[in-house]
C-alpha cells in the first residue's frame, strides 16, 4: 500500500478552514439519534484539528435524498450528539454551498465546528460535479477525508475535492488503512480468511481476489452449501444456490493452482424449519436429509476452522458461518470468534474484520472490541477485499 498523507503531515493549522468530511449518516428514531458510534469514530480528528486552532468544517451525507431538500434527512438533526459527543459547540450551516454556507465560515473563529447541511441535497455531490466540487472548495483551505466507509464511492466531497485542495486522511481513515494494510497489504503469513454469508453470487469478486493473496479460505453459511453442492453432495433443503455450481467448482480449481487451501464444512447443524430453538440435529456434510436444511457449521468444522485459525499469523473476517441471528444455529460462529479474540489477545494473531453482518455476529460474540481492528465501513470495506481501487483513498496518496 502506497504513503498516505495524515495529520501529522500537517503544521501550523491556526486560523486554516479544514473541510472534513466525516461520516455522519447515523440511526435516528423519533428525532434523535440512537447509536453514536460514527461520531465517536471521527471525534478524534475533530477534537485534534480545534485544539490546534482550525476552523474545522464538517461535511457528510444523511439518507438517500438524490439531490432534493428531505426536512428529515437534515444534518441539523443530527447536532445535540454531535455536541454531546465532542463536547464542544458546533454551529449549523443551513446549506453546503452558496451564501448560507459562505456566511456561516466567515463567521468562525479559531477553533469552532461547524456542520454544513446535507451534502447529498444537491444533485452535484453524487455526480461529482465540477461545479459543485468548486463551490465546496471556495469554503476551505485543506481538505481531510476521515470517512472511509464512503471511500468507495467518487462523489465531490470524498473524492473531488481532493484535486482542489491538499488533501489528508483524518484519524479514523488512517487507522482504518493501517489496519487493512495488514490484513492482506502486506500481512503477516500464514493468512486466512473467513468468508460467510448467503449468497455466493454477492462475493464472487472477494473470493476471487482472496484466494489469490491467503493461505487458507474458510467458507461458511449459506455460501458453503452452494460448495459443497458443486461437489456432487445433496444438500437437502438447504439455502443453495445451485446454478453456480460452475462458478465454484471455478474457484476451487483456481485455488489449488494458487496453493490455498479451501475449507469447508465436514459436518452440519439441520433443521426442517428456520426459527430460533428449532428441532436440530448434527449430521456429516454427505447425510443431510431430503426434507432438512443446514443452518450452521456443526462442532467437527467448528474444530477445523479454529486449527487454521490456531496456524494462522492473520486473519481477515468477513460474514457468519452460520444463521447466527436464532438460537442455537449461532454456535460455530461464536465458537471461532471468541477463539480468534483469544488469539488476538495473546499476541499470536492479527484479526481484521469487516462487514455489517460480521460486526452484529462479533457483537453477539461479545469480542468486537478484542479483535485487531473491526471495520463499520460495509461497502467500503467489501470492495477493499476485492482488490477494487477505492477513489476516497486514492486521492490521499502521496
Amino acid at each position: 500500500m502506497p504513503a498516505f498523507k495524515t495529520l501529522d503531515d500537517l503544521s501550523d493549522l491556526t486560523g486554516k478552514r479544514v473541510l472534513v468530511r466525516v461520516d455522519l449518516n447515523v440511526p435516528v428514531s423519533e428525532g434523535r439519534v440512537t447509536d453514536t458510534t460514527r461520531i465517536e469514530r471521527v471525534a478524534p480528528t475533530i477534537l485534534e484539528l480545534s485544539g490546534k486552532g482550525a476552523k474545522v468544517i464538517l461535511m457528510a451525507h444523511f439518507g438517500r435524498p438524490k439531490g432534493q431538500v428531505v426536512a428529515d434527512m437534515s444534518l441539523k438533526l443530527i447536532v445535540p450528539a454531535v455536541e454531546e459527543v465532542l463536547d464542544h459547540a458546533v454551529k449549523f450551516a443551513d446549506d453546503c454551498i452558496g451564501p448560507d454556507a459562505e456566511k456561516a465560515v466567515a463567521a468562525m473563529h479559531d477553533g469552532d465546528i461547524l456542520l454544513l447541511e446535507n451534502t447529498r441535497f444537491h444533485k452535484g455531490e453524487e455526480k461529482n460535479d465540477p461545479e459543485f466540487v468548486a463551490e465546496l472548495a471556495k469554503n476551505g483551505d485543506i481538505y481531510v477525508n476521515d470517512a472511509f466507509s464512503a471511500a468507495h464511492r467518487a462523489h465531490a466531497s470524498t473524492e473531488g475535492l481532493g484535486h482542489h485542495m491538499p488533501a489528508y486522511a483524518g484519524r479514523t481513515m488512517q487507522a482504518e488503512l493501517e489496519a487493512l494494510e495488514k490484513g492482506l497489504g502486506a500481512p503477516k503469513r500464514p493468512v486466512v480468511a473467513i468468508v460467510g454469508g448467503a449468497k455466493v453470487s454477492t462475493k464472487i469478486d472477494l473470493l476471487e481476489n482472496l484466494i489469490e493473496k491467503v493461505d487458507a479460505l474458510v467458507i461458511g453459511g449459506g455460501m458453503a452449501n452452494t460448495f459443497i453442492a458443486a461437489k456432487g453432495i445433496d444438500v437437502g433443503k438447504s439455502l443453495c444456490e445451485h446454478d453456480l455450481a460452475d462458478t465454484a467448482r471455478a474457484i476451487m480449481a483456481k485455488a489449488e493452482k494458487t496453493d490455498c487451501a479451501i475449507v469447508l464444512p465436514v459436518d452440519g447443524v439441520v433443521a426442517r424449519e428456520f426459527k430460533a430453538h428449532a428441532a436440530n440435529e448434527t449430521v456429516a456434510i454427505d447425510a443431510i436429509p431430503a426434507d432438512a436444511m443446514m443452518l450452521d457449521v456443526g462442532p467437527e468444522s467448528v474444530k477445523v476452522v479454529n486449527e487454521w485459525i490456531g496456524k494462522a499469523e492473520t486473519l481477515v473476517w468477513n460474514g457468519p458461518l452460520g444463521a447466527f441471528e436464532i438460537e442455537p444455529f449461532d454456535a460455530a460462529t461464536v465458537s471461532a470468534a471468541k477463539f480468534a479474540a483469544e488469539q488476538t489477545k495473546a499476541g499470536k494473531l492479527t484479526s481484521v474484520a469487516g462487514g455489517g453482518d460480521t460486526v452484529s455476529a462479533l457483537n453477539h460474540a461479545g469480542v468486537k472490541d478484542e479483535f485487531s481492528y473491526v471495520s463499520t465501513a460495509g461497502g467500503a470495506f467489501l470492495e477493499w477485499m476485492e482488490g477494487k481501487v477505492l477513489p476516497g483513498v486514492d486521492i490521499l496518496k502521496k
